[in-house]
């Protein structure tokens, strides 16, 4: 069809002004969550049908889809346009969270589907992290149940305020008031309990649609907003952000010619504007916003929410994972805080263990203390757990390699979250994969209180005083492939030599020193810790310090390289193949751990992770003792 010059124009303005309307409306993002078969997907479904956000191809299809699944009479199975897995299908549950956009005249909104069985709780926290409201579903013939209670706790803890309990299948129990007041009344206790107190009530029917969008006739004794009604008055928290103190993650440094420089990242909270003072975290640094750049050009203010790119009139440090802050309102940086963490891996949290923590654009590496509590989550006792296995919830203190800006998850004043400077992920070094979700509580008084002491004698004095560079020499590798009879062969070279040295042998330092500590994965890493800092002091003194250590993961010899100057660690690789382990095995360990009676014993049941890059790599197959001690000789010779 063809249309007229003037048509064209007519219909271009239509559709300009839509876009415009669109653009402007506010966004809401809300998740639903509940127990399983309380029809969440179902509900969304419905939601997206009466706002008129299906096409008719679609509407069609799911007709057909759900006559297949069997769906009773001529009612639509609305759960079939979220689920969209086929073991979601088939299982007739929902299993990963699933979004889904939709408008209306007044709002728009992302809702966020999310699973209701308690082994899919990392998938109903991920849904909740960057929701603002809450729609717990009850199904009115069970009331409220043990996930209405988990899933309240789970929300609120990472910043929810505002809850709609929606009282759902109201048509299966004869729309019945009496039966609604007394789940409301049930919730109401719970709810008053943990400090939920923004919630409304409302009787729904997602199968029929009754109170979604359109008011029940069946339910005329409820005189209250239908949900639809509900989502598009209720405040949203992105409001109370522009009131909070500035702050911007740098994400990125823009250098697009020499003569610009610009500082990438979105607006976490607050307003800035050019002339504006800020304060450039950890570093402390100030100076003066000179420009705000979008794709757009250059804006007079920016406010939470938006994507800009800053200039500076000064030219400072600044880099990703920074923090530009209002210059009178800065927040703070640590390296040890108290943290709510929710575990989300199967494998257990190892307490001790190096993690990369992420926080904004923050990156560090955190180990995390054994829990202080486990929260039961049905009765909200503080269990006593030694760690966290998939899907707890505990608090613990952690601690990262330098100090991280951040604040508060739940802000001090309004109640509301801090995600950008106080949510962080933990993901696991070796696998990459994402173990948990924490939220900081506050940094911990003793990294506030504990200052170096300065001293008059220093480092440089002690190993000038001994006439040589000090060293840490760190020899890994499997048990029986020779680290202790190297490692004392150099010793009697280096103390020939005339050098002042100490060995730290593994079967020595676990009769004083370790002798509490057993084999289980925290406990080397505990093992690895300790005499990391021994060594680092004896370093301190001046001295050449050997250890022979199995030491089998690589981020705790990481953690003990990051102690010690550039250069003074030096890490010596005895590879040995196992099978010669084995062979030259005089004190029987492998023997017992293949009959089982050395549980995590290393290279049978517990893993050996070999340096990637290491500063001496020995082959014992090809070398002799003495020619390894002797290449050990040569390499701290080359280096004084």
């Amino acid at each position: 069809m063809a249309f007229r010059a003037d048509e064209r124009d007519l219909i271009a303005a239509d559709i300009g002004a839509y876009l415009e309307r669109q653009k402007a409306k506010e966004l809401l993002r809300f998740i639903t969550c509940g127990s399983v078969d309380d029809g969440k997907s179902t509900l969304i479904g419905r939601l997206l049908h009466d706002s008129k956000q299906i096409f008719e191809d679609q509407m069609a299809a799911l007709e057909s889809d759900s006559r297949r699944v069997g769906t009773q009479g001529s009612n639509i199975d609305f759960a079939l346009l979220v689920d969209g897995l086929t073991a979601e299908r088939e299982q007739g549950i929902t299993i990963d969270v699933a979004y889904r956009f939709f408008a209306t005249d007044k709002r728009k909104f992302i809702v966020a589907d999310t699973p209701g069985h308690e082994q899919y709780t990392r998938n109903m926290v991920t849904g909740a992290s960057t929701a603002e409201l809450a729609v717990l579903l009850v199904d009115a013939r069970k009331g409220v149940l043990e996930q209405t209670r988990r899933h309240s706790i789970l929300a609120q803890m990472v910043g929810i305020r505002r809850f709609v309990l929606a009282i759902n299948k109201m048509d299966l129990v004869d729309h019945d008031a009496d039966l609604f007041a007394a789940i409301v009344a049930d919730y109401r206790a719970f709810a008053d309990r943990i400090g939920i107190d923004q919630w409304i009530a409302i009787p729904v029917s997602g199968l029929n649609g009754d109170n979604i969008a359109a008011r029940s006739e069946a339910m005329d004794w409820y005189d209250g907003p239908t949900l639809v009604e509900h989502l598009e008055t209720v405040p949203i928290d992105s409001e109370s952000d522009e009131a909070k103190p500035f702050r911007m993650p740098v994400q990125w440094v823009s250098r697009p010619d020499p003569s610009f420089r610009g500082f990438a990242g979105q607006v976490a909270s607050g307003r800035i504007a050019p002339g504006d003072e800020v304060r450039i975290l950890p570093s402390g640094r100030t100076s003066t916003v000179a420009r705000i750049v979008t794709m757009g050009g250059d804006l007079d203010e920016a406010v939470a929410g938006q994507s800009v790119t800053l200039t500076l009139e000064d030219e400072v440090d600044c880099s990703r994972g920074d923090v530009i802050a209002a210059a009178s309102q800065a927040p703070h940086a640590a390296d040890q805080f108290e943290a709510t963490i929710v575990w989300m891996a199967d494998e257990e949290m190892v307490p001790g263990k190096g993690y990369w923590l992420k926080l904004g654009t923050q990156s560090a590496t955190a180990t995390v203390a054994h829990p202080k509590y486990q929260l039961n989550v049905n009765t909200l006792d503080e269990l006593a757990a030694k760690t966290l296995d998939l899907n707890a919830i505990g608090v613990a203190d952690l601690t990262v390699d330098r100090p991280i800006v951040f604040e508060p998850y739940r802000d001090q004043h309004d109640g509301g979250p801090n995600r950008a400077l106080g949510g962080f992920i933990l993901i696991d070094k070796l696998t990459n994969a994402t173990v948990a979700a924490g939220m900081l509580h506050f940094a911990l008084r003793r990294a506030e209180n504990i200052h170096w002491q300065a001293l008059d004698v220093s480092r440089e004095t002690h190993a000038r005083l001994k006439g040589q560079k000090p060293a840490v020499l760190w020899f890994t590798g499997l048990s029986g492939a020779g680290k202790s009879t190297i490692a004392n062969l150099v010793e009697k070279k280096l103390v020939a030599l005339g050098r002042h040295t100490f060995l730290l042998d593994g079967d020595n330092v676990r009769h004083g020193l370790n002798k509490d500590l057993g084999f289980t994965e925290a406990d080397r890493i505990e093992n690895i810790r300790r005499v990391g800092e021994v060594a680092k002091l004896m370093a301190d003194a001046g001295l050449i310090v050997l250890t022979a250590f199995i030491s089998p993961f690589r981020a705790e010899r990481e953690m003990v390289r990051r102690m010690l100057p550039d250069g003074e660690f030096i890490e010596v690789f005895v590879d040995t193949p196992l099978a010669d382990a084995e062979a030259r095995d005089v004190k029987g360990l492998y023997a017992k751990a293949r009959a089982g009676e050395l549980p995590n014993f290393t290279g049978i049941d517990s893993p050996y992770e070999p340096p990637e890059q290491p500063e001496l790599w020995i082959d014992t197959v090809k070398m002799t003792a003495e020619q390894a001690a002797d290449a050990v000789i040569d390499l701290i010779e080359r280096r004084r």
